[in-house]
């Protein structure tokens, strides 16, 4: 088939590589513009530009698809059969979406419609999700509203972050994009209604949530939260959570908190620490023991939080033994 794709970040990437390998014809693909980053501010294509670059296929960088009449008549022109969309970042008015015959198709990183939005993944942890999944999903106007065709669920572990979870979740919706196609072309062309209806789509039920853009703030630890959302933070946020030591910007990137109830999915070392020191007795965020070889354990406003890996200003990312050294932190000492 002819694919018109349209994708942003690295998440998108594998959908797209994988599109491109199993022979079909990718047309064009629409990405965002590109972006200054880094120190230099130096413009930076995004990572589904660059992967199409290698594959030599034309790409199309408008600022706002929805005021540029003349980006879609370009794609118009290229003549898809359906256009296949995974985070692209903007959404697409309806002229966009009328032009495939065979409809636009998303390829969204949760379960729908618990999660629609931005930050689909980040939310699901942050909010303590057990499951999260991906769909496959006609799209219409409204945001992440359309009827599902295929989902895929996946558990969510106490210590899955967000880019292991991010990636395990962009290569399932790379396999059920291309699992997808065939029903599609199979249902043919038509009005939306009567190709919806032979795919058998089911729509979404009541009950979303947004999961909004996060914001420098979200990226704070309150010491005053529990152990179990300051984790959640960590995991969820990964590898920005961040908290200060010694007037320095600190990035917590492995923590677990030290809960009876939670001991089956806590690490052997973890276990051996439950119980230890009375909740409650320190302030949030109170250096309540420094251990070789482990990490650094932290009072909050319940149990302890035990932090295994972080990274100072200026540092690389250090863990256990490395890190306490690093900080030559003591007991009674305070991070935030």
């Amino acid at each position: 088939m002819r694919i018109l794709y349209w994708g942003t970040p690295a998440y998108a990437v594998p959908t797209l590589t994988e599109l491109h390998r199993a022979g079909h014809t990718v047309v064009g693909v629409v990405s965002q513009p590109d972006r200054r980053r880094g120190r230099g501010q130096q413009l930076v294509p995004s990572p589904v530009k660059q992967e199409a670059l290698k594959l030599k296929l034309p790409v199309f960088t408008p600022e706002r698809i929805n005021k540029d009449p003349e980006s879609q008549q370009q794609l118009a022109a290229l003549d898809a059969d359906l256009s296949v969309v995974v985070a692209f970042g903007q959404i697409l008015p309806l002229e966009v979406l009328e032009q495939p015959p065979l409809g636009c198709w998303n390829g969204h990183g949760s379960l729908l419609p618990r999660w629609r939005g931005a930050a689909p993944i980040q939310w699901s942890i942050l909010s303590g999700d057990d499951e999260t999944g991906v769909g496959v999903m006609a799209m219409e106007e409204g945001l992440d509203t359309g009827p599902v065709l295929l989902e895929r669920k996946l558990t969510i572990g106490l210590q899955d972050n967000a880019h292991a979870l991010g990636e395990r979740l962009s290569g399932m919706t790379a396999n059920l994009m291309l699992q997808a196609l065939p029903l599609i072309e199979a249902a043919g062309a038509g009005s939306i209604n009567d190709r919806w209806q032979r795919l058998g789509l089911q729509p979404q039920a009541e009950g979303s949530c947004y999961a909004r853009m996060l914001s420098k703030q979200d990226f704070q630890i309150d010491w005053s939260d529990s152990a179990l959302a300051i984790h959640r933070k960590v995991m969820g946020l990964f590898p920005r959570a961040q908290t200060s030591w010694s007037g320095k910007r600190l990035k917590l990137t492995e923590t677990e908190p030290l809960i009876k109830r939670l001991k089956g999915q806590l690490s052997p070392e973890a276990q051996e620490l439950l119980g230890r020191w009375p909740t409650g007795d320190d302030a949030g965020g109170t250096v309540l023991a420094c251990i070789q070889n482990l990490g650094i354990v932290v009072s909050s406003s319940g149990c302890p939080v035990l932090i295994r890996e972080a990274q100072l200003e200026g540092k690389a990312r250090s863990r256990g033994q490395a890190l306490v050294q690093q900080l030559a932190s003591a007991e009674h000492q305070r991070f935030g």
